[in-house]
């Protein structure tokens, strides 16, 4: 940094004339702090407050402890983790109650349950109806979702589904 800069610098910092900051820097050999302390010294600077620095510790309301606003912070995750979780089991129970699982054959309906139940079937049956809805599907059984809500994705996936076990069909049928 030139004279000309530490010039305007303590010129600022000092609130005091160019010409001030300039002989204050001369006077301490061009060092931006001991010329601090020549305007203080002289008047031409206040002096600020004393502070003091203490190396105990205080107790203040203000701080908490590491301890305590980690336990509070995890309490609180934990809460909104539980939060989440039931208002997506409420959203997954209204879906079940206003929608159904509808079974087809030859586009006549064989079987329409509310999808709660089927839920409750796979929980309970899961080993028994994952088999035979696969094995269903080779006998030209089609499932489908319909309600209240959009389930056109779900429906999508079963269409899939009925698509592959057509093509396996078709492909052994060739053989």
């Amino acid at each position: 940094m030139d004279q000309l800069e530490k010039v305007e610098k303590l010129r600022e910092r000092a609130n005091v004339s160019y010409e001030e900051a300039k002989e204050a820097l001369e006077a301490s050999g061009w060092d931006l702090l001991d010329a601090m302390v020549y305007l203080e010294k002289n008047g031409k600077v206040e002096t600020p407050e004393q502070e003091t620095a203490s190396s105990t510790s205080q107790e203040s309301p203000q701080y908490v402890s590491v301890k305590e606003k980690v336990e509070e912070q995890e309490k609180e995750s934990e809460e909104g983790i539980l939060t989440k979780l039931v208002k997506v089991c409420k959203v997954l129970f209204r879906m079940s109650k206003e929608n159904s699982f509808c079974v087809k054959r030859h586009d006549k309906e064989l079987i329409r349950v509310p999808a709660w139940v089927l839920v409750l079937a796979l929980l309970f049956a899961w080993h028994l109806l994952l088999p035979a809805a696969i094995i269903a599907l080779f006998f030209d059984c089609r499932y489908s979702f319909s309600g209240k809500d959009d389930l056109s994705p779900a429906n999508k996936a079963m269409d899939k589904a009925s698509e592959v076990a057509e093509k396996v069909k078709s492909e052994f049928e060739s053989r």
